[in-house]
């Protein structure tokens, strides 16, 4: 009967293998573990009861304490972009922003941008703006308040 079962969990074993190979989604691969950790227990004779328990507690061991580092250090399907660094960034409107007739450029960091106003209000060529948020690709601005007189 050992034999059979360290059978059963090789197949299982690889099948997840197979399963994470494909998927790329750290999800098969802490089972595919608790099968070799079960399939280790059939070889040295466990009965199937200690087999089932030893593969459920490697498993959710595994993937309590190592998902989240994996998770961290690969990083699967996330795209990070620099583009958020703009946020909080001031410019200069090269293209009079109006939003009804959407028309609108900034300079920020050195790039030209297509930018809209934030509030609705139209701001003119040569204003000085502060990047606000960004909506798909384009910088949603404020006029940047006037320095107090004095200062």
């Amino acid at each position: 009967m050992g034999s059979i079962m360290s059978l059963v969990w090789l197949a299982a074993m690889i099948l997840l293998a197979i399963v994470e190979a494909a998927t790329l989604g750290l999800t098969a691969i802490w089972f595919a573990f608790g099968s070799l950790v079960a399939m280790v227990a059939a070889v040295l004779g466990a009965g199937v009861l200690l087999q089932i328990i030893l593969f459920i507690v490697a498993s959710a061991v595994l993937l309590y304490f190592t998902r989240p580092l994996a998770k961290r250090y690969f990083n699967v399907g996330k795209v990070k972009t620099n583009a958020d660094r703009v946020i909080g960034m001031h410019g200069i409107v090269t293209q009079g922003i109006d939003n009804e007739k959407a028309v609108g450029q900034v300079q920020v960091g050195g790039q030209i941008w297509t930018a809209r106003s934030a509030s609705g209000e139209v701001i003119a060529e040569g204003e000085s703006v502060v990047v606000r948020s960004i909506s798909g690709v384009k910088l949603l601005v404020e006029k940047q308040a006037a320095p107090a007189a004095g200062v």
